[in-house]
């Protein structure tokens, strides 16, 4: 009888007829399943990580088995005459990769002698083998003890056992171990690729070319991470699937939206399929997987490959990088290495000599004789991406991001070698707009949090979670951390994509202030920095000293980042330090249609609408633009005709100035101004007024503060991290600076300059 049977753990109960009785020994003849114990599972308890389309695997190495089908259940007859053990789901599975006898994956090792599956591969290539990694056995967990016999696929029992059951986490190629998995566990076991970047590292280091990028080596051949290595994709950075080049930050675990987080929120766990029903109730035009290859959401507004085609599915940005990166390495092997490659999908290994020079390599060229060996480190890593990229077939759903950034970062590598680089770079995107972009400070800050969690002071605009939460609940709270904010930060639907609603919005002053619009609401929950004119005065209070003197209770007080909604509200909002006997303006009103946030900037691209400025302002560059009756010389600088921006900047840096004149001689010790390192303020041991590297250190922080200080560094910062300031409100911004000028450096410090 067919060996599938094997797997399906049959008995049929025959009590009378001397027939029924011969044909029940011939069944109990059959070897019986490894695991008779094991507990069935209904649909929803098997786990599957398939590739999105199956393809024939190359002829020289075993591709992976696919993920296990679910055990039987026991369904009793309603007849007296016999019992029938059914098999939920069984036709599904037989129709399945997982099911398929006639698949490279299972009978690569058929003529072999003696013809088994080695302990390398068993483990995802034979029921037996999975067993056996399990320990469901009686064998050690986590290892592979024995070759195993041909003749087997994946099958219920594999899966179906108490040793899978339980298992929840895996350790991948890397190194790295992944827990709290759940039943994705079993799926991972073997979707997670056989190699890592960390070994395309440790391959060239053992070659001793870690400082020779260029250098070609007999001691270097292709690493190959294997085949459908989707967990590998979906962790991201987090376990290093990818050659990751250094000191380039790069996409850790993709979470999608919707609660749709595991391998069978996805797909099928006994046909392997997508399940696109699944995909269509939130991506539009969506009714076959090949529709999935259009899929792109408004988070992903950067032309990665640089066609110009911000429009098509990420799919095919990824599908245009690749041709991108072959195109750089084949420039790169012919023009540094002196030794063309060309590559063929279905042969092992995969890299040849491209003998004929015409970037292909024929049926003739694609034999291990031919193998391709003139590896340089610089070239291996590009050619790792490659593969570990096109080898899982559904990298654009399952970690689009991190496959962007590997592609990317391999041409960009190529490159930098070659003096007429095959690519052109220019217009291709790398990272996303900066609330979607993990790679950014705002949220890889919290990355390494020993707790997981994002703090609750962050929460509510460095977490995705962070702002549903505090629009429902009027706190912050802790929120486990993640790398971006995501579609449900802002939408509460993801049918309708209807939008949170903030109706108004409490600044760091108390102010409570509002838009008419309800969408730019929801950005000036985050956009209004943490602090405020009245909370650099509490400051001030409680250290209780002259303005001049220098107190060890005074410290910086940093009002953050990009508080533009602050800013738009001028006088009202008080986000920047307001002095005493000052008027200040309050909100910018700009012409109607043009005074929100969503009115100027595009909701997820995050750019500023220069097409709409220029209708008024004769330019798309914004920074030159001011008032046509505006004639007033704010700076001083005699030029009535540069942009608001220009005059701000003038004064800015005047500001900035005459704080190092005020640390060195009034408060006893220079200060210099590091824009990227905080706490920003630092003692200028070497007194040349610029910032060095050894002078960046925490023991080396400013500590001198007067309350004049304070106020007029609070100033100088608040602009220096909203760089739309000019176009926000910059009448306010250049009364905010002229007062601090003038209060740190007397009325001469002000004389050439107009307050608004």
């Amino acid at each position: 009888m067919n060996r599938r049977y094997y797997v399906l753990g049959v008995f049929l109960v025959v009590i009378g007829l001397l027939a029924v009785a011969t044909f029940a020994s011939s069944v109990q003849a059959m070897p019986v399943a490894q695991d008779a114990t094991a507990t069935p599972a209904a649909e929803e308890e098997a786990t599957a990580e398939p590739a999105e389309e199956p393809t024939a695997a190359p002829t020289e190495e075993a591709a992976p088995a696919e993920e296990a089908p679910a055990a039987t259940e026991a369904a009793e007859d309603a007849s007296m005459s016999e019992h029938v053990i059914e098999t939920p789901f069984l036709n599904v599975w037989l129709n399945s990769p997982h099911a398929d006898t006639s698949a490279e994956a299972f009978n690569h090792w058929n003529e072999d002698d003696p013809p088994v599956v080695p302990e390398t591969c068993a483990r995802c290539h034979s029921t037996p083998g999975y067993q056996d990694y399990l320990g469901a056995d009686g064998s050690e967990a986590g290892v592979v003890n024995q070759s195993h016999p041909t003749g087997t696929t994946v099958e219920c029992v594999a899966c179906h056992n108490d040793a899978a059951s339980q298992l929840t986490s895996v350790t991948f190629p890397s190194g790295i171990e992944i827990t709290d998995l759940g039943k994705s566990a079993r799926c991972m076991v073997c979707h997670q690729g056989r190699a890592s970047g960390l070994d395309v590292t440790a391959a060239v280091e053992e070659a001793g070319l870690a400082e020779h990028p260029d250098a070609k080596s007999e001691d270097l051949g292709f690493i190959n991470i294997h085949y459908y290595a989707a967990a590998a994709s979906l962790y991201g950075s987090e376990t290093h699937g990818g050659f990751q080049y250094p000191d380039l930050p790069y996409q850790p675990k993709f979470n999608h939206a919707g609660g749709i987080d595991s391998c069978t929120d996805c797909h099928q766990p006994h046909s392997l399929e997508v399940k696109v029903e699944v995909c269509a109730t939130c991506h539009d035009g969506v009714a076959s997987v090949e529709d999935l290859h259009d899929v792109r959401m408004q988070g992903s507004l950067r032309d990665y490959d640089g066609d110009g085609d911000i429009e098509e599915g990420i799919y095919y940005e990824l599908d245009g990088l690749r041709t991108n990166l072959m195109t750089a390495m084949q420039a790169y092997a012919s023009s540094v290495n002196e030794s063309p490659i060309a590559y063929n999908s279905a042969s092992y290994p995969y890299f040849f000599v491209d003998t004929n020079e015409d970037g292909e390599a024929s049926d003739d060229e694609a034999i291990r004789d031919n193998a391709y060996k003139a590896w340089t480190p610089r070239l291996l890593e590009a050619a790792y991406n490659y593969q570990t990229s096109l080898k899982d077939p559904g990298a654009f759903a399952h970690n689009a991001k991190y496959h962007i950034e590997l592609l990317h970062d391999s041409i960009q590598s190529l490159n930098e070698a070659m003096a007429n680089p095959a690519v052109d770079m220019s217009m291709a995107a790398r990272d996303d707009a900066g609330h979607f972009n993990p790679n950014v400070e705002a949220f890889m800050h919290f990355q390494e949090e020993e707790d997981g969690n994002t703090p609750a002071d962050c929460a509510k605009c460095h977490n995705a979670d962070g702002l549903p939460f505090f629009l429902e609940n009027g706190v912050n709270i802790k929120q486990k951390v993640t790398d971006s904010l995501a579609c449900t930060t802002c939408h509460s639907d993801l049918q309708e994509f209807t939008l949170r609603e903030s109706p108004e919005v409490q600044f760091p002053s108390g102010a409570t202030l509002s838009f008419d619009d309800p969408k730019s609401n929801l950005c000036l929950n985050c956009h209004q920095g943490r602090e405020s004119t009245f909370s650099v005065n509490a400051a001030i209070i409680r250290a209780k000293v002259g303005d001049d003197d220098v107190s060890d209770a005074l410290r910086f007080l940093n009002p953050h980042y990009f508080a533009a909604g602050a800013t738009v509200f001028g006088g009202e909002a008080s986000g920047a330090y307001q002095y005493d006997g000052k008027e200040y303006v309050g909100r910018n009103e700009h012409r109607k249609s043009f005074d929100t946030c969503v009115e100027c900037h595009t909701a997820h691209e995050l750019k500023v609408q220069v097409q709409e400025c220029a209708e008024c302002h004769d330019t798309e560059d914004v920074t030159q633009i001011r008032d046509e009756d505006d004639v007033t010389d704010w700076d001083g600088d005699g030029d009535v005709t540069e942009g608001l921006a220009g005059e701000i900047a003038t004064v800015h840096e005047m500001l900035g100035a005459a704080i190092q004149t005020y640390g060195a001689d009034v408060a006893g010790a220079p200060i210099v101004y590091a824009p990227q390192n905080y706490p920003y303020w630092y003692v200028d041991v070497n007194k040349n007024g610029e910032f060095d590297a050894d002078e960046l250190n925490s023991d080396n922080r400013y500590a001198n503060w007067t309350p004049t200080l304070l106020r007029a560094a609070y100033n100088y910062q608040y602009v220096a991290k909203d760089p739309g300031a000019f176009a926000h409100n910059g009448k306010y911004i250049l009364q905010v600076l002229y007062d601090s000028l003038e209060a740190i450096g007397g009325s001469e410090a002000v004389a050439n300059l107009t307050r608004p």
